[in-house]
């Protein structure tokens, strides 16, 4: 019998979003990394969360302050008691990051639309231009889990040569090896390429189907622990700038149920940049 989920609520498919857009405990958000999409047409009801400007530090390059976070929610017209729907595009790298987030201030109930907009769009279910007219709430967090799901760089630099942490590098393989710094198209963020010693090349889009949803659990396994990355050994994740490896963790934490896995979002854009730090070039490390 084919093994299901460890959360499997915390995803919704098409279908049920479809069925719950005018549901008032439901709460839908687009999170990509502008707004452009959002403004060409998006979800009914969704509210736009710029990933660039209102998922990290106003002043620093960090996640918001449990202050600006609260603030984004209010506006968003969101109470600690609704049942968050979170999509995107590229698979939902992004949602995945916002999903991270809220549960490192602790909201109780969010999701991620399996698929995001590339699946709502493949179905040529409805969008819209027009922004929600949410009521204003005062939106206070719960809480914050950061050392239990977020990873920084001295815990990794830590870790190195010991083995007690798996680290899992979800970038292409040209990013792994050095022969690119970033994916084509995007800035370089970093003055070396290569990955961090130790480092399992896991690229996080072997965890997608085609039309852009989670592949099943048994596959996820397969995938994960086919490379080494056990269940009972806490994992590290990163990728650029943590949006890619928000994902990874989604899969681990959330789909498969490992219960000790965090995102590096300091990424290889920080790791890349440190003076003296180790790095590795060349071929994809075969698995440890």
């Amino acid at each position: 019998m084919a093994s299901t989920y460890a959360k499997p609520e915390v995803l919704v498919t098409t279908e049920w979003l479809a069925s719950h857009l005018n549901d008032p405990k439901v709460r839908i958000i687009e999170i990509d990394v502008d707004r452009d999409s959002y403004a060409q047409g998006h979800i009914p009801g969704a509210v736009g969360w710029d990933w660039s400007r209102e998922l990290g530090s106003a002043l620093q390059r960090d996640i918001p302050s449990a202050a600006e976070f609260e603030a984004l929610l209010s506006r968003s017209g969101v109470k600690p008691d609704d049942t968050l729907i979170l999509y995107g595009d590229n698979n939902n790298w992004f949602a995945a990051f916002g999903f991270w987030l809220l549960k490192i201030y602790g909201h109780q109930d969010v999701r991620i639309l399996d698929g995001g907009r590339k699946k709502w769009l493949a179905e040529s279910r409805p969008l819209t231009q027009e922004a929600p007219a949410h009521a204003q709430t005062s939106y206070k967090t719960k809480g914050d889990r950061t050392p239990e799901l977020r990873a920084f760089r001295d815990e990794v630099l830590k870790d190195l040569g010991q083995g007690k942490t798996s680290l899992v590098d979800v970038r292409s393989p040209a990013e792994f090896t050095g022969e690119i710094i970033s994916p084509p198209g995007l800035p370089e963020t970093a003055q070396r390429g290569g990955h961090i010693p130790g480092a399992t090349s896991i690229p996080w889009g072997l965890a997608c189907n085609e039309d852009g949803t989670f592949k099943n659990a048994d596959d996820l396994k397969a995938l994960y622990q086919g490379r080494g990355i056990a269940p009972e050994k806490p994992v590290i994740a990163y990728c650029r700038i943590g949006e890619r490896s928000a994902h990874t963790w989604f899969v681990l934490s959330q789909l498969l149920g490992y219960s000790k896995v965090k995102n590096y979002d300091g990424s290889w854009t920080e790791w890349g940049n440190i003076v003296a730090s180790p790095i590795e070039k060349g071929v994809v490390a075969p698995v440890r």
